[in-house]
């Protein structure tokens, strides 16, 4: 009998990576990685053309090439039944009619390239839309963020509106490549409905851009089928069999069914470079404040999930190793730090560190915010501020758990997931006795391409729904981290002191007035007679 495949695929910020797996064991049997080409460009186009501080774009070309890449390495001359896509979000795009990146066409344009999630340019956008405010914004706590889709669009129809007129679609760039892929355009509802506000009774919002909506199109529920792969796309990758490929998911809410989250009650952690919470419940409850968005079949069919998220995770810690090294490779860094963090007793280090190093999601939805450390002594250590920081994005996560609590949702299991979740215990540890609740971590690898090649599974009916996905190709075993209650009181203390800091007016003030000033452009005095200039 010939095997039989599914494969998922993880498009993060820095990568993407793809599992092969078995229909018949149930087991992958290979996966790869590939890093783009282009990687993030916030300083200068592939061309050279300078970018202005606060941007991040990407090159749609890099998306394609690591398809091939993957879905050849992994596919070739095998019977793939079905392929799923995760792609990190919100990073639209603008594309013509027949969906050639607009970037091919005009390489050394800026605003036709990819706006990846962390654009903090758009920020300014977002705020003026919502000074305007709308029932659009009801289902995302009154107010967007400057990382979502409407607020870049408001950007480029703003500063470049030659482009906006050669802009026949726009369109999240997980959902463009399932376009290349299959050659059908069909919008997945995640990431309209938490990215683009749509709604299934209004649809997308009206009159917030100009010709905006012109240039989307109506969104597929997750685990629809988008199509098959493409004949083009048979000849580039040698794969065989009906290949058919579903909708793309947010890739910190395609891991869910790869983790046997699919029902209500459990609150999910993506932990990746950021960080995504989702909350699963089987009935419309209204958004606790500060949370940022709910939607129905964008996660899981049917079931609501609410998310929010961190902005800066990962990055936090890889900024610190990176520009702190304490070994020759940053894996070598991050053991050192952890190992030796390890031994520092909760408050020893005379330190609490805000983790807004890329703006904060929950509850201000303000990107134009930034990090704080508080507490340097003489006696302070690159160790202490490591260990500092760890315990912000920990304090962060359990902002989160707080608001949901506090909009009397009942939490029965937290589970984290993603790399940091699976390779840095220690934070997992200190989230743990942060939030006094016992957190799981999944015992399977490459959980997000699983998740992705479930949905793939559910759109080809492979599989008759998550449920049956999860229990079929998802994690069997979970690592508990308890919380060490000889912490908590500690803890405690420094995590109302964090709160304190957040609700600082003044704090937040000072944190866009240090922004305006580095984003403002120079301006330098007249030199004086004293400082050489010619004298008549």
């Amino acid at each position: 009998m010939t095997s039989s495949y599914i494969i998922g695929l993880d498009y993060g910020s820095e990568s993407a990576r793809g599992v092969l797996i078995d229909v018949v064991t149930s087991e992958p049997v290979a996966s790869h990685t590939h890093n783009y080409r282009n990687g993030i460009m916030t300083r200068a186009l592939p061309d050279g053309t300078p970018l202005a501080r606060a941007w991040a774009l990407q090159n749609a070309a890099d998306y394609t090439e690591a398809a091939e890449d993957i879905l050849a390495t992994l596919g070739r001359g095998k019977t793939v039944l079905s392929i799923g896509v995760g792609f990190t979000a919100s990073s639209p795009m603008p594309a013509t009619q027949n969906g050639v990146a607009l970037s091919q066409l005009h390489p050394g344009d800026p605003h036709a390239y990819v706006k990846l999630w962390k654009h903090g340019a758009a920020q300014p956008y977002a705020d003026t839309i919502n000074s305007r405010g709308g029932l659009f914004l009801d289902n995302f706590g009154g107010k967007l963020s400057g990382e979502w889709l409407l607020a870049k669009a408001a950007q480029i129809a703003d500063e470049a509106p030659a482009t906006w007129d050669k802009t026949d679609r726009f369109i999240e760039a997980g959902d463009w490549l399932v376009w290349q892929l299959t050659g059908n355009e069909a919008r997945s509802l995640g990431f309209a409905a938490y990215k683009a506000q749509h709604s299934e009774v209004s649809g997308y919002p009206q009159g917030i851009v100009p010709g905006l909506s012109q240039k989307l199109s109506p969104p597929l529920r997750v685990g629809s089928a988008a199509g098959q792969l493409s004949n083009a796309w048979r000849e580039r990758t040698g794969i065989e069999g009906d290949a058919i490929v579903a909708v793309a998911v947010i890739d910190s809410h395609v891991v869910l069914p790869a983790i046997d989250a699919v029902s209500s009650g459990c609150l999910v952690g993506a932990l990746g470079t950021s960080a995504a919470y989702l909350f699963l419940n089987e009935n419309f409850r209204p958004l606790p404040p500060g949370i940022e968005g709910v939607a129905r079949d964008g996660s899981v069919r049917d079931l609501w999930c609410y998310e929010a998220g961190q902005a800066s995770f990962g990055d936090t810690l890889a900024w610190f190793i990176k520009a702190f090294p304490r070994g020759d490779t940053p894996a070598e860094s991050f053991r050192l730090y952890n190992n030796e963090a390890a031994n520092i007793e909760p408050g020893a280090n005379h330190l609490v560190a805000v983790d807004w190093w890329n703006g904060n999601r929950v509850p201000l939805a303000d990107s134009g915010l930034s990090g704080l450390l508080l507490g340097l002594t003489m006696e302070t250590t690159a160790v202490g501020i490591y260990r500092a920081l760890v315990e912000s994005l920990c304090y962060g996560a359990k902002t989160v758990v707080d608001l949901f609590e506090a909009g009397d949702f009942t939490i029965h299991r937290i589970l984290m997931t993603s790399g940091l979740a699976q390779n840095n215990p220690l934070l997992v540890q200190i989230m743990a006795d942060v939030m006094e609740r016992t957190i799981e971590v999944p015992e399977i690898a490459n959980p997000t391409a699983v998740g992705a090649a479930i949905h793939g599974a559910v759109a080809a009916g492979l599989v008759l729904s998550y449920p049956d996905g999860a229990a079929r190709f998802g994690a069997r075993t979970f690592k508990p981290y308890r919380p060490r209650m000889e912490n908590a009181a500690v803890y405690r203390a420094l995590y109302r002191t964090y709160r304190d800091l957040c609700a600082s007016d003044a704090m937040r003030d000072a944190m866009h007035s240090l922004t305006e000033i580095a984003t403002a452009p120079a301006v330098r005095a007249e030199p004086t007679a004293a400082e050489g200039r010619p004298v008549a």
